[in-house]
């Protein structure tokens, strides 16, 4: 029975060739696809944080990031939001809808951070609204 195998090694020099042909045509084929270094991409995503020294993650819980999340809710295009209580820190991540504005979301965010900012102990520091990048 003549397999496969048994062909290619009887035209090894056949062989050979094709396999430099295809290395060949990989290598050309890598150099001229066209590729971005640093592609335009935007990250639906912004990231609130408020820290506050010497409170406990139940009471950042509590007194931050409840606050927060109730404002925040209002906002539309939120696909998902994920809060995060340690010691001495609270922080909430809204990941967006694709195709949704990111400069109306960052105002929108900010502006409900600015209604939640009386409702947070007021010794708090400042929230902290940035856009993941």
């Amino acid at each position: 029975m003549f397999t496969l195998i048994d062909a290619a090694l009887s035209r090894a020099r056949t062989m050979l060739t094709l396999l430099v042909f295809i290395l060949a045509t990989g290598v050309l084929t890598y150099f001229t696809i066209p590729k971005e270094s640093s592609p335009d991409i935007t990250i639906p995503i912004i990231y609130v944080s408020v820290t506050h020294q010497g409170i406990s993650p139940d009471d950042a819980e509590r007194l931050i990031v409840r606050p927060l999340e109730q404002e925040l809710r209002s906002i539309e295009g939120i696909k998902e939001m994920t809060a995060n209580a340690a010691e001495g820190y609270a922080s909430i991540v809204l990941e967006f809808n694709v195709g949704v504005d990111l400069n109306k979301a960052m105002a929108d965010v900010r502006d409900a951070v600015d209604l939640a900012k009386p409702k947070l102990p007021a010794d708090s520091d400042e929230p902290v609204v940035n856009e993941v990048t």
